[in-house]
């Protein structure tokens, strides 16, 4: 069974960083791409950012691109989300996904899911 845990969410003032993980147990992860998404109330689920299985590409959403990095751990089949410079616009809960490729997951199409994890950033 696939099982995708985020965490690491949390309330923080705008300016702030956090770092979100995702551990996954259940697949190979070494072989599938993942990649973080977010919903903020009262609109649709969108791209945050997305690293490949080797971990030597990644991708951003623009609204994330300088402020955000994405890492992967295959070692301990895990992938992070460091957010900087937070601004309360980027206050959603951030699921975490894993896909055989990058165009499946951006696509949000076979994918596995997280649970999500919330993030609040205050003004």
């Amino acid at each position: 069974q696939v099982q995708l845990v985020e965490s690491g969410g949390r309330l923080v003032q705008a300016g702030g960083s956090l770092r979100l993980s995702c551990a996954a147990s259940g697949l190979t992860f070494s072989s599938y791409a993942t990649g973080w998404f977010r919903q903020s109330s009262g609109k649709e689920r969108e791209f945050v950012a997305a690293i490949n299985w080797s971990g030597d590409s990644t991708y951003y959403a623009d609204s994330v691109k300088g402020r955000f990095t994405i890492s992967r751990d295959n070692g301990m089949s895990t992938v992070y989300l460091q957010m900087n410079s937070l601004k309360p616009e980027d206050t959603a809960i951030y699921y975490c996904a894993a896909s055989s490729s990058v165009r499946t997951l951006r696509r949000q199409t076979s994918a596995y899911w997280g649970q999500g994890t919330q993030v609040t950033v205050s003004s």
